[in-house]
This record gives C-alpha cells, structure tokens and sequence, in this order.
C-alpha cells in the first residue's frame, strides 16, 4: 500500500535511517503527521542544526561547535597524556567515566580490510602529528575488543614503537556485578591476563 506522496517520501527518507525498516518507519511517519506542528518544526530545526553548526575539533577530531573543542582547552587535563578511542560516542562513555582527566584523539573508525578501511582512512597522521607537537608521554589505547580493535591497537603500538612514549591498552575483563558462569571464555582470558596484584 502506498500513502500520499509526502507520506511515502518520509517513509522512504526514515527507513535510510540505521535499524529501521519500513514497519518502523511507517510507525514514525504517522506519529510525525499526528504531532504537534511546534514539535514538528523543533524535530526539523534540530536536525538542520546538527549539519550546520556541528564540526569536527581540528585538534581531537570531537564533535564540536567551537574549534578547538571544550575538552582540548581545558587546562586542568593531563597535558601529556591522551586516550585514543574509535568515535566520539566511545570517548563520551570514558568521559563520563572518568570526567574531566584524559585529553582525547578519536580516529574516526578502525582498520578493517574487509571493509576497505585502511590505516590512512584513520587519524592515525594526526595522532603520530599530536605526539610531536604536544609532547605526549603515554597513549592510552581504548579502542573495542574485537578483531578490528585489537588489529588497530596493534597497529598503533607498531608506529609508535620509535617515539620515546609509553603505550598502554585498557584491560578488558568481567564487567563488576558480572557473573563468571555466564562469562564466555575470551573475556575469562582476557580477566586472567589482565589480572592485578591485590
């Protein structure tokens, strides 16, 4: 069944959205029609002003209004030190984490040759440009636990191995109120393997 061509034009624009497929869309569209026209119009303005007022920070790579970004200007952070993450969704759950400490360098995705994403397609120039300019003494390497992580990782300890740093991966383990029975067992590995003295 097809709606009136405005209607089918939103439908088709929502289901482009990630996760949703044309049910899902059809669902939206109609609580769209039905809503308020201010709240409409609010949804319209929000959407426009994500693509003309948010930039990159020409710094960290963060979403940002003003460049440099506010974390790469607050001077109560650790100077020498940045936490390297995939997005900046990923440096959003460390910051909220740990607020207000760790300068940032977000890649913009991971190595992932399946995919066609090579180490140039990642701020891995930029990260190798920080290190020299800003004097960096550790890297903190934060990126997923999984094939492309790791590869990523890997990949960044390598560059970086004749730069006089120190280059650390966080642990990955149990999450805390975890139960080891229903653990699998790579995570049980990587607890064992990244165990602390007590």
């Amino acid at each position: 069944m097809y709606y009136p061509e405005p209607i089918e034009h939103l439908i088709t624009n929502l289901t482009k959205l990630p996760g949703i497929g044309r049910k899902t869309a059809t669902r939206l569209a109609f609580f769209l029609l039905n809503a308020n026209r201010d709240y409409v119009l609010e949804l319209s303005k929000s959407l426009a002003d994500i693509k003309d007022r948010i930039r990159l920070c020409s710094t960290c790579f963060n979403l940002t209004e003003k460049d440099p970004c506010e974390i790469c200007t607050d001077e109560k952070r650790e100077k020498d030190i940045l936490c390297v993450v995939e997005e900046p969704s990923h440096m959003m759950v460390i910051e909220s984490s740990y607020p207000n400490h760790y300068r940032f360098h977000i890649l913009h995705g991971v190595i992932n040759p399946l995919e066609g994403i090579g180490p140039d397609d990642i701020r891995l120039n930029e990260l190798k440009e920080r290190i020299k300019k800003e004097q960096i003494r550790e890297i903190i390497i934060a990126t997923n636990p999984n094939i492309e992580g790791n590869t990523t990782a890997h990949y960044i300890s390598e560059i970086l191995k004749g730069y006089n740093i120190r280059i650390t991966r966080i642990a990955f383990g149990i999450p805390i109120g975890g139960d080891i029975v229903y653990t699998d067992p790579q995570t049980i590995k990587s607890s064992l393997d990244n165990r602390k003295d007590l």
